[in-house]
């Protein structure tokens, strides 16, 4: 049986999720309605996996998650209201150590409850297998938080820091010409799911302001997350972040971050090699899509001037495409096991031998940043 204590001050969201859960026959169900209840559930019922409530009166949903964290690290999914406030409050629980979030019903829940209820259950049993890991990082941003300070945490880097900073200058590789109709020095995709907002924050800030490729992220999550999930990075990174909106050509120092709810994809505009948001196809069932992202990429890209990187996420979306990338003579990195929240995706990529590197999330920037000199050496 799976242990799971729901969180959420509303009445009728708790009843609904008890519901949901009992029918399923494996859950053994707790309810709290609000943060201290929570907390004491913790050390009586001790669950293997948490929803919580974002927005809850009196201790509020982050600061519960902050307490839980450094108390009691578990999973914990987030359950968010699709508002303004609602979306920068899920995105900063995704930093403070929560592994996956689900959007409320809205509108009339008794018509929603067809969508709502397996996409909750999927969330949480993932959840339930997920690997928390601590860190000095997530440790001092947890504190911080609860100290209450309105200012940056102390390892968040501000752009103007980031472009400012002393970075390692990589050598500038000649372009390389795709097919004979564009040039583009090289181009790193980045996929990830479950898990994955936090180990974008961790990877993507350590990039440095004069990195010669665009990337372009695939990262599972709803179109109404991620220009929000952009914005944030944006402030953290010395290269700028923008969401794929738009067709976008693609240049180096950006990276591009596919809008949720559709795929990413690269496309060619006249002699342009350009990132672009396209609608989804039933052919893939994760978005925006890791795996479409990638064979887009060697529709257009010679296989050898391109860096695949799969990191945490449940399922194995990105693992064949990233698979050919290698076997075309592309370089590809996953996510170790040590690390990875949920060591699906990686550890399809590195089942199916499409791994050249199988690295901890901490190594991942610098195998990055030394993929790419390499490309510049040869």
């Amino acid at each position: 049986m799976i242990r799971l204590l729901i969180a959420d001050d509303s009445a009728l969201m708790r009843k609904m999720l008890e519901r949901i859960f009992l029918a399923e026959g494996d859950f053994d169900v707790r309810i709290a309605p609000d943060g201290a209840r929570t907390l004491e559930l913790i050390g009586s019922f001790d669950p293997h996996v948490i929803t919580l409530d974002v927005q809850m009166p009196g201790m509020d949903g982050l600061t519960c998650l902050s307490r839980i964290m450094l108390a009691a690290p578990r999973p914990v999914v987030m359950i968010s209201a699709i508002t303004a406030e609602g979306t920068e409050a899920t995105l900063e629980a995704m930093e403070l150590g929560a592994v996956d979030f689900v959007t409320k019903p809205f509108g009339t829940v008794s018509l929603e409850i067809d969508r709502f209820g397996p996409l909750v259950v999927e969330k949480v049993r993932g959840a339930a297998k997920a690997r928390i890991r601590s860190s000095l990082r997530l440790t001092e941003r947890i504190r911080h938080r609860l100290r209450g300070s309105s200012g940056a945490p102390p390892t968040t880097l501000s752009p103007a820091a980031g472009r400012q900073a002393k970075e390692p200058q990589l050598p500038r590789p000649q372009p390389a010409v795709a097919k004979g109709q564009t040039e583009l020095p090289g181009l790193v995709l980045m996929g990830c799911s479950t898990g994955g907002p936090a180990a974008l924050d961790l990877v993507l800030p350590q990039l440095p302001g004069d990195f010669p490729w665009p990337v372009m992220v695939a990262q599972h999550m709803p179109a109404s997350f991620t220009r929000a999930f952009a914005h944030r990075l944006d402030r953290r990174c010395p290269l700028r972040v923008v969401e794929v909106a738009s067709p976008l050509p693609l240049e180096a120092g950006t990276i591009y971050i596919g809008r949720g709810d559709a795929d990413l994809v690269v496309a060619r505009r006249g002699a342009t090699i350009s990132a672009v948001c396209v609608p989804m196809q039933r052919d893939y069932p994760w978005h925006p899509s890791v795996e479409r992202l990638v064979t887009s990429a060697l529709d257009h890209m010679d296989a050898g001037h391109v860096l695949g990187v799969l990191m945490t996420g449940m399922g194995r979306d990105g693992a064949d495409a990233m698979t050919r990338l290698r076997a075309r003579g592309g370089r590809t990195i996953a996510e170790a096991a040590s690390t990875a929240v949920v060591w699906g995706m990686p550890g399809e990529l590195v089942k199916n031998g499409g791994a050249a590197l199988v690295a901890p999330i901490d190594d991942i920037a610098a195998a990055i940043v030394d993929a790419v000199n390499t490309y510049a050496a040869h």
